[in-house]
């Protein structure tokens, strides 16, 4: 039995049977096939060379008919090196001695090759290792794409293992089949650990290590709540996971009675629950358990899960369907929120350097302006049948919010133009998540109609902490008395010029921070559909002057530590259930 600790993103405890995950662009972790298993692996690795080979040919007719001979003798070489036994032949040998899968017996005898080419003193060898890299590639291509197929045919509860997966493969996932995942990267706040919650998939993420330890078809039982997997459990561990699972169960169960109650503290004052969503399916679970509409739409989910660009037409088939399904209630529409993000950065000829402090969120829209009215156009159009917001990401000075603005009245006058219907008096706002939005609250207060704090965002640029790095995932925390502070006098900003204030990042649905939070202040809140009825458990039994008091406290600490440590000894003492209590195995 082998425990790896890493982050938890999404609750819950499953057990099941590995998948493993491998992308042919990182390194292969070495991974053992039972003797039973290795013809399958050589029949996989002679199938993969011969689709290669099949490939490289076919590049080198077309390219010496359209570029002549000379440019064509690249691909030559490519198919004399893989039809070459004193390449594939070791590969084969690797596979018998090591017991190996047929992907890291090609990783390592490339690694090995690029190794003796660079050491060559004549250029010519030298110059081949990027030939080398690129039939690596396409070898490995062949063999990865080969077993992800195998996802489509998985019988069994499978847990998903990956050095890294991104946000459409996780969204991609068939959930009758797949049922949590883990990673060795990411962070708390990555888009995957969104996307994760959102479905209600337990997971893990920041492993570091766990590709290179898991094996197709092993036990695994991976906890979401504690952040820790747990390989080949023996029998007592797999028993005690059962037991939290039905514990877990029950817990649920108790909170669902809370779905249809109001969410007032004991002192009758209303908090305002609503949700955070990537896709319109969610809302069904949402009002499920008694969400007051939506806080947070994260329109790039339009762009991430589809090959295309989204058309006009998609942006507003996807916000008519949640205004219907909203049935009244408020929709708050995030205008794209893409650059950082792996998808975005590969469109680009040269990535940036420091994708999270470049061109990203409102910068990328007001640089990309054809998609962004087209995106405004839909969100107005769609305004017209339902109470609609719009919102713009990582606001940092009033130039943003000016150019804003003016191109969605530029959008209006064109719809007017076209007497297509719109709301004129559309509500619109910007995320907080950037300190200098933060200090400047007091001016922005004057530009929109609304504010939406956005923690995930506001710690990672406060603390200087990359919230996907799962080196540094120690040091990303909320609790951090700079960010509580920067919360506190947006807050207070917000409430002197009578702008109404959300609070939408994760921690919004953290049950440790609810009775902060509302001692600071806030009265609205933006959360995962499903952890609604947990907050609001919380709600129901504190009054205001008690978290207004646990707010002065802890406004007296001067570490995260000593804050956390406050905070859910207070929450422990309202939802016991919660904290049962549970440490990681070693």
């Amino acid at each position: 039995m082998e425990v790896i600790q890493g982050i938890p993103v999404s609750p819950g405890v499953v057990i099941g049977t590995v998948f493993v995950v491998d992308d042919a662009r990182r390194r292969i972790p070495r991974r053992t096939v039972s003797a039973s298993l290795l013809t399958r692996e050589h029949e996989r690795l002679d199938e993969a060379i011969t689709a290669s080979v099949s490939e490289l040919v076919k590049l080198r007719e077309e390219t010496e008919s359209q570029l002549g001979h000379e440019p064509a003798k690249i691909f030559a070489f490519h198919i004399g090196m893989l039809s070459d036994r004193t390449l594939t032949g070791p590969i084969h040998a690797a596979i018998d001695k090591h017991k190996v899968t047929a992907e890291y017996a090609v990783w390592s005898e490339f690694q090995s090759l690029v190794r003796r080419f660079s050491k060559m003193g004549d250029s010519a060898f030298r110059t081949k290792v990027d030939d080398i890299w690129d039939l690596e590639r396409r070898v490995l291509r062949h063999l990865i794409g080969e077993h992800m197929g195998k996802l489509a045919s998985l019988k069994d509860d499978a847990i998903i293992i990956a050095r890294d997966l991104t946000p459409s493969q996780t969204a991609g996932f068939d959930r009758s089949k797949v049922v949590a995942f883990a990673t060795d990267a990411g962070g708390l706040t990555s888009h995957t650990a969104i996307v994760a919650r959102a479905l209600g998939i337990p997971a893990v993420v920041g492993l570091e290590v766990l590709t290179g330890h898991a094996v197709d078809g092993q036990i695994i039982i991976v906890d979401g709540d504690r952040g820790a997997i747990i390989l080949d459990p023996d029998e007592a561990t797999l028993e005690r996971h059962r037991g939290y699972i039905r514990s877990n169960r029950a817990f649920r169960l108790l909170l669902d009675q809370l779905d249809k109650e109001e969410s007032v503290t004991t002192d009758g004052v209303h908090i305002g629950l609503l949700g955070n969503i990537e896709f319109p399916s969610e809302i069904d679970t949402l009002l499920r358990h008694g969400g007051e509409g939506v806080g947070l739409f994260r329109t790039e989910f339009l762009y991430l899960t589809n090959h295309d660009e989204p058309s006009e037409d998609n942006h507003f088939g996807a916000y008519k369907a949640c205004i219907e399904s909203l049935q009244g209630r408020p929709l708050t529409i995030r205008t794209m929120d893409l650059g950082s993000d792996k998808q975005t950065q590969g469109q680009f000829e040269i990535a940036e350097r420091n994708p999270a402090l470049g061109c990203r969120s409102i910068r990328y829209c007001l640089q990309n302006l054809d998609m962004f009215r087209l995106q405004l156009r839909a969100i107005l159009r769609a305004s017209a049948l339902g109470p609609v917001k719009v919102m713009f990401p990582l606001v940092t000075n009033t130039l943003e919010i000016r150019q804003a603005k003016m191109i969605v009245h530029d959008v209006m006058e064109d719809l007017e133009e076209e007497q297509i219907p719109f709301d004129r008096g559309i509500p619109i706002g910007m995320m907080v998540e950037a300190p200098s939005a933060a200090v400047m609250a007091a001016t922005f207060a004057r530009e929109v109609d609304f504010f939406s704090i956005g923690t995930n965002d506001l710690v990672q640029y406060t603390l200087a902490v990359d919230r996907i790095n799962e080196r540094v995932a120690s040091l990303y925390s909320a609790a951090h008395p700079a960010v509580i502070r920067l919360i506190k006098e947006t807050v207070r900003a917000a409430r002197r010029h009578k702008v109404p204030v959300s609070l939408c990042g994760e921690a919004a649905g953290n049950t440790m921070y609810t009775m902060l939070l509302l001692g600071l202040g806030l009265r609205s809140l933006s959360m995962t559909p499903s952890v609604i009825s947990e907050v609001k458990r919380v709600i129901r039994s504190v009054d205001i002057t008690t978290c207004e008091r646990l707010a002065r406290k802890v406004g007296s600490f001067d570490s995260e530590r000593q804050i956390s440590a406050y905070m859910r000894e207070k929450t422990k003492a309202i939802i016991p259930e919660a904290f049962d209590g549970r440490s990681v195995e070693s």
